[in-house]
């Protein structure tokens, strides 16, 4: 549990810049393209040894990463279509690795599927010492370098004026990333390690326009995702971990989508049903100032007859005007107050202002 705590707060504060930049297929493709080099480190060594695997995922990670850069800088391809290659391309031939691993006589000790799907009930202290002594030097690197990689986020022609390496910042960051994608494929595999590289920074981005709160709410949802995910699977007993976290994580993303104030589907439903019933008392606001301006009494008789025939309104809509001390009425009948009067007067000028505009 302590160790996909870890893995999850690193992932969400580093997925952040991969969402940011518009990179979310990044981390499908280096997990793919790290699988050839653990199917290699197996063929080489003839052994199961975590560590060589790791270093072997990392190798072929940052192989398939630096493919992906000379394929967007030296051709006309763009990144999704570099990115998509390289994790097709990676992906084939590390199961076709698995596919020959598995007619050799030593095939029952490999133990790879671990690293397809996942299992994190084989992490061991000092897996989950590593994962957390690479956390803080990611932490470390993020918080040193943390000018230069918003900067270089938001406006990478601007970072060059002022003097930054921005192929250096660049290469830092996705060396982490690829680092972190590595890491955690003994506990959530190959297949779905993007999911929890993306999803909670995808859930913080609903929450914020800050750059500093996203990485922040990144790493508390990742993290939650990552202890929550474990207790069920622990609890259950027959659930895969790996799954299991990446659905919460899902769940957060999804409540996100819905409740966040600023971006949730909820508020935004709310603003626009605000919205319409605001324009709903102006259009009724309007017609009736129309009306009341022929007139020298907004109260005279002959206006009040005529407003009181005019259906265009809602209830609600007329509801709100009262509230507001627009409109006042007597018994059945209502008229305008000179409150209102004056409001829709300032509402009919900025009409014709914007309409001469």
């Amino acid at each position: 549990m302590l160790g996909t705590a870890i893995l999850g707060a690193i992932c969400g504060m580093l997925g952040s810049f991969a969402v940011l930049r518009k990179q979310s297929l990044l981390g499908d493709a280096i997990s793919h393209a790290a699988l050839p080099g653990i199917a290699i480190a197996f063929l080489i060594t003839g052994v199961k040894d975590s560590n060589l695997f790791l270093l072997g995922a990392l190798i072929s990670g940052l192989v398939g990463t630096f493919w992906i850069r000379s394929i967007t800088k030296k051709t006309h391809l763009k990144s999704d279509t570099a990115l998509g290659l390289t994790l097709s391309l990676f992906f084939g031939f590390g199961m076709l690795l698995l596919t020959f691993i598995q007619k050799q006589p030593n095939a029952s000790q490999a133990g790879l599927d671990t690293y397809l799907f996942g299992q994190a009930a084989t992490l061991l202290e000092k897996d989950v010492w590593l994962i957390a002594i690479v956390a803080g030097i990611a932490l470390l690197i993020l918080l040193i370098f943390w000018k230069e990689f918003k900067i270089l986020l938001f406006d990478e022609d601007y970072t060059k004026t002022l003097g930054f390496n921005t192929r250096f910042i660049d290469i830092l960051i996705t060396t982490f990333i690829v680092i972190t994608i590595v890491l955690g494929l003994q506990t959530v595999g190959v297949i779905l390690m993007s999911a929890i590289l993306l999803a909670p920074a995808a859930a913080a981005r609903q929450w914020t326009n800050s750059l500093e709160k996203m990485v922040i709410l990144a790493a508390i949802f990742g993290s939650f995702s990552g202890v929550v995910g474990t207790g069920i699977s622990s609890v259950s007993g027959n659930l895969s971990t790996g799954p299991v976290i990446v659905l919460v994580a899902a769940g957060i993303v999804l409540l996100s989508f819905i409740f966040s104030p600023k971006r949730g589907l909820l508020f935004r439903e709310i603003r626009f049903r605000k919205n319409r019933n605001d324009i709903k008392m102006q259009k009724t606001l309007a017609f009736m100032y129309g009306i009341a301006k022929t007139h020298e009494n907004i109260s005279h008789p002959h206006a009040i007859k005529i407003l009181n025939g005019f259906q265009g309104f809602s209830k609600r809509s007329l509801q709100k005007l009262v509230d507001l001390n627009y409109v006042e009425i007597d018994g059945q009948q209502w008229s305008m107050t000179q409150k209102g009067f004056m409001t829709a007067a300032n509402l009919y000028n900025q009409q014709v202002e914007n309409s001469h505009e």
